[in-house]
């Protein structure tokens, strides 16, 4: 039996969102298309004498660990008993709408069943309770994600190689689904996505208009973007903020990156692709 294990947890894009209507949970119901790319945070579970979480990397909490610690709760929420050194290595930025926290929390409960101290629960509303994004990250593949994110579709997206950068802003989930308006709710309840219908040019981000006008540094992010050669569409991804642009070539995002670092020095960025991962 093993006692200890090593993870990798994928960042996630959302090629696009939308937002339908507010729940009487309080969630909000969406429409969404989730791909995965080669950007992970190492996740690292030993069995121990005594539970400690850590965390490490470019990304880490500045003060070492997290007031509302998405790793303690899910210990707590699934009862687990044994003590457990769990340390995480932050490569994903924070609060960028690339599933940051989620996809710890997903990380983790798959290395508690594989190190067999839970045993597996195939309930997508069960672990929706803890964080909308968990049932996907779970999942694992290319996904049209609905409800709160607990209804999930494997519906396969093409290859796309991205142009991610992270402006110094960080962006609040909880406070973009405050400013969501009722204007793109009403409009977007009446206009329900069909699966069967999904395309890389359709569907924004309901996130975006809000994320640019309060934030001239996303506007010029996604100008810059979507000017870029070979760029077939830029966006944010998520709630924001981190921007990304997606190319069919390769070459045409490192190009843009070496653009982007030059117009934006302080700023991180990363060229990944989709459909690498194989759960």
């Amino acid at each position: 039996m093993l006692d200890k294990i090593t993870l990798q947890a994928p960042a996630k894009i959302n090629l696009f969102l939308r937002i339908l209507n507010k729940r009487d949970d309080g969630y909000h119901n969406i429409q969404s298309g989730i791909t995965f790319i080669n950007l992970y945070d190492e996740v690292n579970i030993k069995k121990s004498k005594v539970t400690s979480i850590k965390y490490c990397g470019k990304f880490k909490p500045s003060s070492g660990s997290y007031e509302d610690c998405i790793i303690t709760r899910i210990l707590k929420f699934l009862e687990v008993k044994v003590n457990l050194n769990i340390s995480i290595k932050k490569n994903i930025p924070v609060q960028a709408g690339l599933g940051s926290a989620s996809t710890n929390a997903a990380t983790l409960i798959k290395g508690l069943e594989k190190l067999e101290i839970i045993k597996s629960i195939n309930n997508n509303t069960f672990y929706s309770s803890l964080g909308a994004d968990i049932p996907v990250f779970l999942y694992g593949k290319d996904s049209f994600v609905q409800g709160k994110g607990e209804i999930i579709t494997d519906h396969y997206f093409p290859k796309y190689f991205f142009l991610l950068v992270k402006p110094k802003i960080n962006i609040s989930t909880k406070q973009m689904y405050k400013k969501i308006s009722k204007n793109i709710l009403n409009v977007n309840s009446n206009n329900i996505i069909k699966e069967n219908f999904i395309t890389e040019d359709d569907f924004g981000n309901d996130f975006e208009s809000i994320a640019i006008k309060e934030n001239n540094e996303i506007e010029n992010l996604l100008r810059f973007l979507s000017n870029s050669k070979g760029c077939i569409f830029a966006r944010i991804t998520g709630t924001g903020s981190c921007c990304f642009a997606a190319f069919k070539k390769k070459k045409y995002a490192n190009e843009s990156q070496i653009k982007l670092k030059y117009n934006f020095p302080k700023l991180w960025s990363f060229v990944g692709e989709n459909n690498t991962i194989r759960n």
